[in-house]
């Protein structure tokens, strides 16, 4: 009990002040996503008077039925799932070889290839060329636009080059006695050695291709093609001139919902899978995080 008033005693009054303005913080930040998950799961017409804040008044799962009876909001997350998957991966492949190759001073060009990416990060040729660039290549309409253009990232190489450059060179040495060539040094070695930023350029990948809206807006045309983000873009943007009422898609009955519960019961749909898959790479995301910030 001594120990224990000991600890409460030896907290300052600026601890206190700390303690409260974040737990400020957190209620800002949390209270918006609380809120949101409360208007969907009240009943559409019940949420048009206003005056919840906390509990659903009138439970009801009619929005989220309203979402999963779609078939269009189906497709768009099957489109979603897949781009995440395949691009994810590719990504996070394509991007560790080249850096993976960066890493060698005797690469050719090593020394201009790392100028050109660096200027990149902080110069692009604009969204018109960039246009006429996918559109020439016929990437417009077609599910690679999802794919090729976010194959490799600068900033994603660079903190796969100081992770593999902390790597012992004993490791390859041993692996070319034993007749390896590059590529299996890197994919049977180096690889299996690198999931912590592994882990950490997945998940920005992960996040980056789950809520990109962007892409589907500019270069996707076709219903089949188009994210659950765009479609939800598209929905909200759409909603904003009737805001009272949103018809019930097709094949599903004549019940009308409220297009602000439809909305954010999509939200919650589409943030959901993400914020689940965080939790098991975040021990990973924060060791990958600090690569390269300490020696030893």
């Amino acid at each position: 009990m001594k120990q224990q008033k000991c600890k409460l005693n030896s907290y300052s009054f600026g601890d206190y002040m700390i303690f409260i303005i974040m737990a400020i913080v957190c209620f800002v930040a949390l209270y918006p996503v609380w809120y949101t998950i409360v208007i969907s799961f009240n009943d559409s017409s019940d949420s048009l008077r206003g005056g919840i804040y906390w509990w659903p008044r009138k439970f009801s799962i009619e929005s989220y039925r309203t979402v999963f009876q779609d078939k269009t909001i189906t497709r768009a997350f099957l489109v979603t799932i897949a781009r995440t998957v395949i691009g994810t991966v590719t990504s996070v492949f394509f991007t560790s070889m080249v850096a993976y190759a960066f890493c060698k001073k005797h690469i050719m060009g090593n020394k201009f290839y790392m100028v050109l990416g660096t200027i990149t990060m902080f110069f692009g040729g604009g969204l018109i060329p960039y246009f006429i660039l996918i559109k020439n290549i016929g990437l417009y309409d077609n599910f690679l636009v999802y794919i090729i253009p976010s194959l490799f990232n600068f900033y994603n190489a660079i903190i796969f080059m100081s992770f593999f450059r902390e790597m012992s060179p004993a490791l390859e040495e041993s692996a070319k006695l034993d007749g390896a060539n590059d590529f299996i040094i890197f994919v049977r070695i180096i690889l299996p050695l690198s999931m912590p930023v592994v882990a950490t350029i997945a998940l920005f990948n992960g996040v980056g291709h789950w809520n990109d809206y962007f892409t589907g807006v500019m270069y996707i045309n076709k219903a089949a093609l188009q994210p659950i983000q765009t479609y939800l873009y598209r929905v909200v943007a759409s909603a904003s001139a009737s805001k009272s009422v949103v018809a019930m898609p097709a094949g599903i009955s004549a019940q009308q919902v409220s297009s602000t519960s439809v909305r954010l019961a999509t939200m919650v749909v589409t943030t959901t899978p993400i914020v689940c898959v965080y939790p098991f790479l975040q021990r990973y995301f924060v060791k990958g995080f600090m690569v390269g910030s300490i020696k030893g």
